[in-house]
């Protein structure tokens, strides 16, 4: 693949160390409004775009590729009021995008198995909380992972109708928050009933994960149409 990255951070560095690895071309790197104006020429060389840039840069971005019918991979996260602007123009205008709020495959199986979880405790009576840590230079708080896994839980377990990161009372799924270090991502859900407890986590050693799940992503995007995330991708399997 001939790739763009928008967003040169740790996360950019580490797609593109995963990329060339593959054989993969970045023909273009862009982190910031400067660089838009002087290598936005060069965005036609690529197959698709992968995005890890801040939230508040993530729907010019994609608007951006829109514009030149580019598929565009965002794995930024705290962008999504404006997801239904940007779906209602992908699917308007046959456009491609893929979102997610965590492209590690480890992740996405635990997604999975929270949903399943999350039946089983409202069946059974049990409790459930959810708890996250990230590094100290992550903007979103709680993280799109946690909200993700928050809102699936709500979504099947009607014990819950809102989460929060404040705990207040019976109907609120309580998430804890920790930001320290630099970790790289904990993610626990935790069922509580008065004879057990039930711990899902999944503990995130480095980017890499993150980053093989965008040029995955990226592969699976090239050629298609409409709005993607990683449930698609793992039922492509």
């Amino acid at each position: 693949m001939k790739i763009a990255l928008l967003g040169y951070g740790k996360m950019g560095h580490e797609v593109e160390k995963a990329a060339f690895a593959q054989g993969h071309e970045i023909v273009v790197t862009i982190d910031n409004r400067d660089e838009w104006k002087e290598r936005e020429a060069l965005l036609p060389n690529a197959d698709v775009a992968i995005d890890f840039s801040q939230p508040d840069q993530v729907a010019e971005n994609i608007n951006r590729c829109f514009d030149i019918h580019l598929p565009i991979v965002v794995g930024t996260t705290a962008w999504q009021d404006h997801l239904e602007d940007i779906t209602k123009r992908c699917l308007a205008e046959g456009q491609s995008l893929f979102h997610a709020p965590n492209f590690s495959i480890g992740m996405n199986i635990m997604f999975l198995l929270n949903k399943q979880l999350s039946r089983f405790a409202k069946q059974y009576g049990y409790h459930m909380s959810l708890a996250e840590t990230h590094h100290i230079h992550k903007l979103d708080k709680p993280s799109g992972t946690a909200v993700k896994l928050a809102n699936d839980i709500i979504s099947v377990n009607s014990d819950y109708d809102h989460w929060s990161i404040e705990a207040s009372n019976d109907r609120t799924l309580y998430i804890n928050v920790t930001r320290i270090g630099e970790v790289n991502g904990i993610h626990s859900v935790v069922a509580d009933s008065d004879a057990d407890r039930i711990t899902l986590t999944h503990e995130a050693f480095n980017r890499q994960g993150f980053a093989l799940g965008a040029l995955a992503a990226a592969q699976f995007l090239i050629g298609k149409k409409g709005v993607f995330t990683m449930e698609d991708l793992m039922e492509d399997k």
